[in-house]
């Protein structure tokens, strides 16, 4: 594996922070800016918002722009926002801050997506795509515990400021590591890369990977209440929750990547059906916490197992889309982390409590397994088709 997608590993690891760091900061956002907390969950469905529509829009944009110089751009954006997010007292501007840094995020992401793959061969892009997201699930058992951390014994705001000094290493390794060409060199026409993205098997992929995700985000944006308020365990276990999550989801990732070009169909299905059950058990078991860590680490290793996978899904169905194909898995997963924390603010909202969001997500992953059964037995019944009318010619 080139060393070069382990530093666009680095840079991703410091985007990741600051996309999951505030799952464990949500109660004292809340708190400082005197909004409700389902309100200051909405901040990260508001970062999600911005990486949906920032992947495919910047990926266009960027088609002739050099890679290097697209990831440096990005990064620099990345950083400014995040300086004034650190130092806003309005819940507004810090809203506003965090969709310009996901849109800039989107942007880093689906060029990187890109690049790392197209340093390796093509029966290797399960492993540069699983190499890529382990900078994400590195933010989860590092990033975010100690952004939790951080918010704990310095406020919230030292946690935006740790992002900023952990993207200064990242810009230096891109500038010095990343090939400067352009990202192609005669990009392929626009409206034909759209065009490959309509084909069933893709979308079909795309919405299992927006389900899965909004799974995902939907509990881990609450995981600190979760917690507290649910398992009884004390604020001082926040972090330790929020690591023992991301081990498991750099586990998930790092197995998922090894399987997923080799038995892409055995991880989607038998991962769903074992994260489907495992949203009903932590559901049902929330209030045990010894039970509750387990289910939390091992759902942290299939969520990621069973979304890296999907990813790369995406990349391997549109193969003549190869400028657009990262922004719209980065689009379509993050359509799942808005719709998620979004779907759990409005369950706790209703007054059904901090456990609720478990249930939202066992209930997304069981429409994720739904589709992907359908989406097997119509396959299967083309094919039959086909051979009937092959043989009947």
């Amino acid at each position: 594996m080139p060393f070069a997608i382990f530093l666009l590993g680095l840079a991703v690891f410091a985007q990741g922070t600051s996309e999951f760091m505030l799952s464990g900061l949500v109660p004292d956002i809340a708190r400082d800016l005197q909004v409700t907390v389902p309100a200051a969950g909405a901040l990260t469905s508001a970062f999600a918002v911005g990486m949906v529509v920032g992947a495919p829009l910047m990926a266009g944009l960027g088609r002739r722009w050099s890679r290097r110089g697209a990831l440096l751009g990005f990064l620099a954006v990345f950083v400014a926002v995040h300086v004034v997010g650190a130092v806003t007292h309005s819940f507004g501007v810090l809203l506003a801050t965090r969709v310009v840094g996901a849109l800039a995020n989107a942007g880093f992401l689906a060029v990187a997506l890109v690049t790392a793959v197209g340093m390796v061969g093509p029966e290797a892009k399960g492993r540069a795509t699983s190499t890529l997201l382990a900078g994400i699930t590195l933010a989860c058992v590092v990033g975010v515990p100690a952004g939790a951390l951080l918010g704990q014994v310095w406020g919230w705001r030292s946690a935006f400021w740790a992002v900023v000094v952990l993207s200064v290493p990242a810009v230096a390794a891109v500038a010095r590591s990343v090939p400067g060409g352009a990202a192609d060199a005669t990009p392929p026409p626009l409206g034909g890369e759209l065009r490959s993205l309509r084909g069933p098997r893709l979308l079909v992929t795309l919405l299992l990977g927006a389900l899965v995700n909004g799974a995902t985000f939907c509990t881990f944006t609450y995981l600190a209440p979760l917690a507290t308020e649910v398992g009884g365990l004390g604020a001082a276990w926040v972090p330790g929750v929020l690591a023992l999550f991301g081990a498991g989801s750099f586990v998930g990732v790092s197995v998922g990547g090894r399987l997923a070009d080799r038995s892409p169909a055995a991880v989607v299905t038998v991962g769903g059906a074992a994260l489907c059950a495992g949203w009903t058990a932590l559901a049902l078991g929330a209030g045990n916490p010894v039970l509750a860590l387990g289910f939390i680490f091992l759902l942290g290793a299939l969520s990621f197992g069973v979304g890296s996978t999907l990813i790369s899904q995406v990349l391997y169905a549109a193969p003549d889309a190869p400028t657009l194909a990262g922004g719209f898995a980065t689009a379509a997963f993050n359509v799942g982390a808005a719709l998620g924390p979004w779907a759990g603010g409005a369950a706790i909202g209703a007054g059904f409590g901090y456990r609720s969001p478990v249930w939202v997500s066992a209930g997304l992953v069981a429409s994720a397994f739904a589709l992907t059964l359908a989406a097997s037995a119509a396959g299967a019944a083309r094919s039959a088709r086909a051979a009937r009318a092959a043989q009947a010619g």
